[in-house]
Parts: structure tokens; sequence; C-alpha cells
């Protein structure tokens, strides 16, 4: 038997109450999560990636964005690889405290899933880019990721009307950073960041006048369908800019 408000229920009677209960779901539509694991885990991920790199250092040249590789020898997998490897350790702090400031607002706003695509799209958004622009530089970090949040939380938090000031604040440092400060992947920067918003629109405001009669269903859709569709046009652009760099 099961403790209820009035008396007692058996367990069949619980379950069955429960099954009838409408799971809690984000703004946007997706479940609601009770702590951002999938932001503690890409910073635990890219943690570890920076101690790999300490002990076998020639991982950085195997798995950094590079578009010669990419071209040449078909190492696709750079794309996004390049995102969990950093420059040195500050880079590393940098990265992963942005991440501790605005991940976990984001992935409660979003859910897990829309969060981490996010995530993962903006990540080779940056790269993607850099392989257009500088295909012969090689460059890691999760600048591109993180930029990619930035965008994405500027355009949620506008749509929920909130002060969005820091934000602005915190961009237009990281970008004025971006240009001023020699040896950083400008390319990286605006393509995670141009992804971000992209995404974040889409999420925040597709489809127009959804309910939640459907539970979200709908809406969760749409923004499937476009989140594939962008990932799709970022392996076009890629593929694109392969035929160019091939002549």
């Amino acid at each position: 038997m099961r403790e209820a408000a009035v008396g007692f229920h058996c367990v069949e009677c619980v379950a069955a109450g429960n099954r009838g209960v409408r799971e809690a779901r984000t703004t946007f539509g997706g479940r609601l999560p009770s702590r951002p694991y999938v932001t503690w885990v890409l910073i635990g991920l890219i943690g570890a990636g920076f101690v790999v790199q300490q002990i076998a250092p020639a991982v950085t040249q195997q798995f950094g964005m590079w578009g010669v590789g990419v071209a040449l020898y078909g190492q696709w997998y750079r794309l996004l690889t390049a995102a969990f490897l950093h420059g040195g350790i500050t880079h590393l702090l940098f990265n992963g405290f942005a991440m501790y400031v605005v991940g976990p607002q984001l992935e409660r706003w979003l859910g897990h899933g829309r969060y981490l695509t996010l995530w993962l799209l903006s990540a080779v958004g940056g790269s993607v880019l850099s392989y257009l622009v500088d295909p012969g530089q090689l460059s890691v970090g999760a600048s591109g990721a993180i930029f990619g949040l930035f965008g994405a939380i500027l355009v949620v938090g506008r749509r929920l009307r909130l002060d969005t000031r820091f934000i602005v604040g915190l961009l237009v440092v990281n970008l004025l950073i971006t240009f001023l400060v020699p040896g950083i992947s400008w390319t990286a920067h605006i393509g995670g960041l141009v992804t971000g918003l992209a995404l974040g629109a889409t999420y925040a405001y597709l489809p127009r006048g959804a309910g939640r009669a459907d539970g979200g269903q709908t809406r969760t859709i749409v923004h499937a369908a476009v989140s594939a569709g962008y990932a799709v046009l970022l392996a076009a652009v890629a593929a694109i800019g392969t035929f160019l760099l091939l002549g």
C-alpha cells in the first residue's frame, strides 16, 4: 500500500493514476530536466580530452580541426572531435567556465535533447566555417559550441521577455576578444554563433501558436525536422568546400 492524501492506495492504483498524468515539459516542448546532466557530461568530456592531450600530445594533430585532413583523407570526424580538445589550460578553463555559467539554465529551458543538439551542431557549425575559410589552419576548442550557447540563450531569453543585458555584454566582450587577440579562430566563433542564433530562434518561436494539447509532440517534430535540416545544410556546405578545395 502507498500512503495518499486521503487513506492508502494499492501499488496498481498508483501506477494506473500515474499513467494518466501528463509528463512535465519545458516552455519549448522538451522534457523537464531535474539536473543539467548534459552540461556536466560535456564539461567532463572536454576535461578528459585535455588530459588525454597531455598524455599523448599527438592527439591534437590527429583529431583537431584541420581542413586539409578532411579534404584529402576524408577525416570528417575532425569537424566534431576538435571541440573536445583545447590549446592550453587557460583555453580549457575559459570554455568550461562559460559552459558552467550559461549551460545549466539553457538546458533547463530547452531540455536535454534540444540542448545537446544545439551544442553539437554549434561545434560542427564553427568547424565548417573554419574549413571553408582557413582549411590549412589546425584549430581546437569548444568555442564554437560556447558561442552557439551564447546565441541561443540570447534569443530564448528575449522570447521569455527576460533581461538579457548580461548576455549581450558577455557576447560583445567575447567578440572583441575574438577579433583583437591574435591566435584565436574567429571562424569557429562566428560559425557557432550563427548556428546558435538559428537553432535558438527555431526552438523559441516555432511552430507559432503551438499549444499543449498534444503534449508538445508537434513542437518536437518541427524542432527535430529543422535540426536535421540544419545538419544536412552543414554537410552540404562542407561537401561544397571539399569540392572547391580539391579543384
